[in-house]
């Protein structure tokens, strides 16, 4: 099932924006996955345009190569991404020894009260006795 006229149109212009490196809706990478959001149509939408395909297969034959700077860039940030992981890891671990301290520190308390009632009025005090040197 081909595309329509104006689906055709949409595309050819995205197409057009992102070999002139004007892209509106993406970051301008030459992929058919970005040239279905520039064109604001659907991934399958893109597939279903087999001429439009053909062209932009013909104009984009090149695989696309990164700068050693954007090598760099990915590199970072997959690093960060990972070391975002561990620090989320470590901040669940210490949640849950947060939540357990918090369940015994309420325990204790509760057993704390529930020991004063029973105590009531029997208070002692007890002296304890001086150290001279």
């Amino acid at each position: 099932m081909p595309v329509s006229a104006a689906t055709a149109t949409k595309l050819r212009e995205a197409m057009a924006r992102l070999l002139a490196g004007e892209p509106l809706h993406t970051n301008g990478a030459l992929t058919k996955e970005n040239l279905a959001r520039e064109a604001q149509v659907s991934h399958a939408t893109v597939h279903r345009a087999e001429e439009i395909l053909a062209e932009w297969d013909a104009k984009v034959a090149r695989p696309v190569l990164r700068t050693p700077g954007e090598v760099q860039r990915d590199e970072t940030i997959a690093n960060l991404r990972k070391q975002l992981r561990e620090a989320k890891a470590q901040v669940t671990v210490v949640q849950g020894k947060l939540d357990a301290l918090a369940t015994v520190t309420a325990n204790l308390y509760a057993e704390n009260q529930s020991l004063k009632k029973k105590a009531g009025g029997r208070r002692r005090v007890v002296a304890l006795p001086v150290q001279e040197d």
